[in-house]
C-alpha cells in the first residue's frame, strides 16, 4: 500500500513537471511579442504577455515593400528566408529571376533593411525557425520554394494542381491557394486550389 502511494506521488509529480515544461516551451516558441523591427505576428488565441500563441508568420508591414514588390508578385513574408538571402536578392535586382526590377537606390536600401530586419534568422517565430533549420549554413537560397522545409510541406501536392494548372502555374504564387497568405496564415485548412477545391 505504501509503495502504491509512493508510486502515485511520483507519477503525479512527473506529470505536473511535464505539463509545466510543455507550457514553458509554448510560451518561448510562439511568443506574441513585437519584434525589434516593430512587426506584429499574425495568429489566433492571442493573450496578453508572453503566453500568447501565434499560428502565423510575421505580417508584412513595410508599405514600400508592399507597393514595389507586390506590383509583380506576392509580397512574401521576410521570415521565409535568412538575412543573407535577402541581401543577395536585393543586390541583384537588375536580373531578378530574368526581369529587370531595379529600384531607386534609397527605396532599394529601405526595403532591403526591412527584409533583413525581419528575416528568418532575426525573428523568433516558429515558421521562421522551421525554414531556417532546413537551410544549410553554407547555402543562400534565392527562392522560398527551394528550401527543404517548403518542399517537405508541399511534397504531396501534384504538379497538375500547381505547375500544370493555368490558374496557379507556380508554387511561388502563394496567395492563389493560401487565401490567408497576406494575413500570415498558411494553414492547410485554408488551402483552396483553383479548379480543384479545398486541399484535404
Amino acid at each position: 500500500m505504501k509503495n502504491m502511494k509512493l508510486n502515485r506521488f511520483w507519477g503525479m509529480l512527473l506529470f505536473a513537471g511535464c505539463i509545466t515544461l510543455s507550457m514553458g516551451t509554448l510560451a518561448w516558441s510562439d511568443s506574441d511579442d513585437y519584434n525589434k523591427a516593430g512587426s506584429k505576428y499574425a495568429g489566433e488565441g492571442k493573450a496578453e504577455g508572453g503566453w500568447g500563441r501565434t499560428t502565423g508568420v510575421a505580417l508584412v508591414t513595410n508599405k514600400q515593400y508592399q507597393t514595389e514588390c507586390s506590383a509583380c508578385h506576392f509580397a512574401y513574408q521576410p521570415s521565409f528566408l535568412p538575412e543573407r538571402s535577402w541581401v543577395k536578392i536585393m543586390g541583384g535586382l537588375s536580373d531578378h529571376f530574368g526581369e529587370n526590377a531595379k529600384l531607386d537606390e534609397a527605396i532599394r536600401v529601405s526595403i532591403e533593411n526591412y527584409l533583413r530586419g525581419n528575416a528568418a534568422d532575426r525573428i523568433p517565430n516558429r515558421y521562421s525557425r522551421s525554414f531556417l533549420r532546413s537551410i544549410r549554413d553554407d547555402a543562400t537560397p534565392m527562392r522560398i520554394s527551394e528550401t527543404a522545409y517548403f518542399e517537405r510541406k508541399h511534397d504531396e501536392v501534384p504538379a497538375r494542381m500547381v505547375r500544370d494548372n493555368p490558374k496557379v502555374r507556380s508554387f511561388a504564387n502563394c496567395a492563389t491557394c493560401h487565401s490567408g497568405a497576406e494575413k500570415g496564415s498558411f494553414d492547410e485548412d485554408g488551402v483552396v486550389i483553383p479548379g480543384f477545391g479545398s486541399w484535404e
